[in-house]
């Protein structure tokens, strides 16, 4: 019985053996073996294909009539009518009346002590008048946002301005207040 078990994984692993040496091509004693080569490039095409190439001629160039000159333009007169205009108008007042948007503020600080987030806001009002901050305390924590950023880009660029000042600084998306000056 334990001579039978490793006979038993033997024979069909000898059976599979002899089935694929029997498929094998068996290659004869004087074939060499294939060229692989690389020859240079072929001196002659097989067919010449030239007669089925197109052919094409090259066009007269043609001379300008002496009394032929450049054309003169006319220049359009009312072409913006009254509707375009009356709905540019209420476009331009419904954008008056628009404070917000989205955009980015740079997030300064956050943390547990007012002493260090009065201190971050007045080195960078002291270094950046022209930015605007935002200090919320939603107990226990102070956060101080500066700047209202319509793009991402712009936000980037103050961020790197205030890195110095504010080493954990990063940008939160939200609604920025809309500065009508600046437009």
């Amino acid at each position: 019985m334990k001579n039978l078990f490793p006979n038993v994984l033997l024979f069909p692993a000898l059976i599979a053996l002899s089935a694929c040496a029997a498929s094998a091509p068996v290659a004869s004693s004087n074939t060499a073996a294939p060229d692989t080569a690389r020859r240079g490039p072929a001196t002659a095409a097989p067919e010449d294909l030239s007669r089925y190439r197109p052919v094409f001629t090259a066009p007269k160039p043609t001379a300008l009539a002496p009394g032929a000159g450049p054309k003169t333009v006319v220049t359009p007169t009312n072409q913006v009518n009254a509707q375009i205009e009356q709905r540019l108008r209420d476009q331009a007042f419904t954008n008056q009346n628009v404070k917000y948007a989205q955009g980015f503020r740079i997030l300064a600080y956050v943390g547990l002590e007012r002493e260090q987030a009065m201190a971050i806001r007045r080195a960078i009002i002291s270094r950046y008048p022209e930015e605007t901050d935002y200090l919320t305390f939603r107990q226990p924590v102070y956060r101080l946002w500066v700047g209202d950023y319509l793009t991402r880009l712009e936000a980037e660029q103050a961020m790197l301005r205030l890195r110095p000042l504010a080493p954990k600084a990063e940008l939160e998306p939200t609604q920025v207040l809309l500065n009508k000056t600046t437009f």
